[in-house]
Parts: structure tokens; sequence; C-alpha cells
């Protein structure tokens, strides 16, 4: 009778022991899930933070009666498939298109001293600055977070839970091929 209840007692301590561990180990997935999402969460703020500045820039360009409407259109057609923007590719490919499309805006200022010197412009012009450095920040926290998330589900023991979760991969923000390459402005 004695060895029973010590054989049971054992058994219990044993299942207890694995429910905790998988507790534990559920609790750790789906923090690290909750963890992508939130940083995904600050990259798409950042984003908007710099999309809500575009239209005072290009009411400011536009008050010195710039000729480059196409660039104009750009920046606005760049911030308008940003702001609709569904996923991280896509998201990915708007941003790299407004960025493409801020540099030429930016060009354009090079070429006309007086705007240069606007002090609505320059101030403008520190706010994207700094939301560009913002938006780097958020993107880098992100795919560190995407890191740590991918490799939970993808280690043992974590592989085995995710499966059953419904947990697969997130993708991270990438640079875009020859994004290493010097831009070419030109007048």
């Amino acid at each position: 009778m004695n060895k029973g209840l010590i054989a049971l007692g054992a058994v219990v301590v044993v299942i207890i022991f694995i429910l905790g561990g998988a507790i534990s180990l559920y609790n750790g997935l789906k923090e690290a899930e909750i963890s992508v999402d939130a940083s995904y969460g600050q990259v798409e703020n950042q984003m908007q933070r710099r999309s809500d500045l575009i239209p005072n820039l290009v009411n400011t360009v536009k008050g010195y009666d710039v000729h480059e409407k196409a660039v104009i259109e750009e920046v606005v057609n760049a911030r308008a498939k940003l702001a609709g923007a569904q996923d991280v590719e896509q998201m990915d490919a708007a941003n790299a298109e407004l960025t493409g499309a801020l540099g030429r805006l930016f060009a354009i200022a090079e070429a006309y001293p007086d705007l240069k010197a606007n002090t609505q412009y320059l101030e403008l012009m520190r706010e994207l600055a700094g939301s560009e450095n913002r938006i780097a920040v958020a993107r880098r926290d992100y795919n560190e977070a995407v890191r740590q998330y991918n490799m939970s589900i993808s280690t043992f023991p974590g592989v085995f839970f995710a499966g059953f979760m419904g947990m697969t991969k997130k993708p991270q923000f990438q640079a875009k091929e020859g994004a290493d390459a010097v831009p070419e402005v030109k007048f």
C-alpha cells in the first residue's frame, strides 16, 4: 500500500512537472508572438508619423512653384501606397518607393536656394530625418523580436508546440537589392 502511494505521488509530481513546463513553454511562445506584433505596430507608428509630415513638406515645396510636379506626385502616390500596405512585404516595398521619391524631392530643394533656406522647410527636413532614424530603430527592434520568435518556434522543444498552436515563421524587414549602391542625383 505504501509503495503504491509513493508510486502514485511520483507520477503526480512528474505530471505536474510536465504540465508546468508545457504551460511555461506556451506562455513563452505567446509572449514572443506578442512582442513581434508590438514591434510591428511600432514600425507602423513611425512610418505613419513620417507619412503625416509629408503633406506639409509637399505643400511647402509647392509654395515655391516648383515645376517638377511629377516628383511631387510620386511622393504623394508613394505615401498612399504606404498607408495602404497590409503586410511586411507591402510596407517594405512602399517604404522603399517613398524613400526614393523623397530623395528626388530633396534634390529639387538643392536647385531652389530660397526653398532650402525656408525655416518651415528646414524644420520639416529635421522632422523627416528624425522620422527616418525612428523607423530604422523600429525596424531593427522588429527584426530582433522576429529573430527571437522564429528561433523559439524553430528550436526544441518549441518546434513541437508551435505546430500545434498554428505558429509559423514571421518575415523580417530586409534591405532591397541594390540598397548598398550610392544613389545618383540628377537635375
